[in-house]
């Protein structure tokens, strides 16, 4: 358990185990390094393993506006405080979105990179994107319930994903609805397709066949743009490859970062 403090004074939490090479954990939107546990757990005999709770989440500080550039560069900030010249990348959801940056804008840092159930442009966030899309079903209610009600557009193995987020209930940081909006609008308007084709990185796009938020298309369109990329279809997941199909997502990026 460590904090640091990003270029603007915004203190950020962050968390590491191992040895080795470094592996840095990005999660998702309203999410935490909680999300990476059992990852990091398994993973931390091969590698040292770090994940971030990026601005605006978790135990870090929450800022009323930010944007997806603060967070792509308080980990290349963090980097600079652990003296990490280089690194894997593995990024969920909103982590692949500032994976994806991190890799464009300093490409000699990033070896290997990991995007899951990823997108490599948009307008709103994803998850704002469904909600508008769903407007009248879900109108009225609050985030979590939103995101309870529009879990069978999201989720293939619902229950799953039940059982691992009752398993963090209570470690997990829960935001308030002006935190989720800042969250949300840090991510409205980018778009790396132009600056894809630039990565040096060997990379890993995973998607979920049932993805509501990013489905696979997403995720092809980036492994096109990239060199050296390989893309896997994840055919029991959606959103959630890391808890829907843990197994095999951890020997997947196990085999892959070796």
């Amino acid at each position: 358990m460590a904090t640091m403090s990003s270029a603007d004074k915004v203190t950020l939490y962050y968390e590491e185990a191992g040895q080795g090479f470094p592996v840095i954990f990005l999660h998702g939107l309203t999410g935490d390094h909680t999300m990476f546990e059992r990852e990091m757990n398994q993973l931390k005999g091969q590698f040292r393993v770090i994940a971030l709770d990026m601005r605006g989440h978790g135990r870090s500080d929450k800022p009323k506006v930010y944007t997806l550039e603060d967070h792509i560069q308080d980990v290349l900030r963090m980097m600079d405080e652990l003296n990490i010249e280089s690194a894997h990348l593995v990024g969920v959801s909103m982590g692949s979105y500032i994976a994806q940056g991190v890799a464009v804008e300093a490409p000699k840092r990033v070896v290997k990179l990991v995007l899951t159930a990823p997108k490599a442009h948009g307008r709103t966030s994803s998850t704002a994107r469904l909600f508008a899309e769903h407007e009248a079903e879900l109108s009225g209610l609050s985030h979590q319930e939103k995101l309870e009600k529009a879990s069978m557009y999201i989720y293939h193995d619902i229950g799953k994903v039940r059982d691992w987020s009752k398993q963090i209930e209570g470690r997990a940081v829960e935001l308030n609805a002006e935190q989720e909006q800042a969250a949300s609008d840090a991510l409205k308007g980018f778009d790396f397709r132009a600056q894809l084709p630039f990565v040096e990185a060997e990379s890993l796009v995973l998607s979920g066949k049932y993805d509501g938020l990013n489905p696979p298309e997403y995720g092809k369109e980036i492994a096109d743009l990239i060199p050296a990329c390989r893309f896997v279809e994840y055919e029991h997941s959606g959103h959630g490859i890391n808890v829907e199909e843990h197994e095999r997502f951890v020997k997947e990026i196990r085999e892959f970062l070796e």
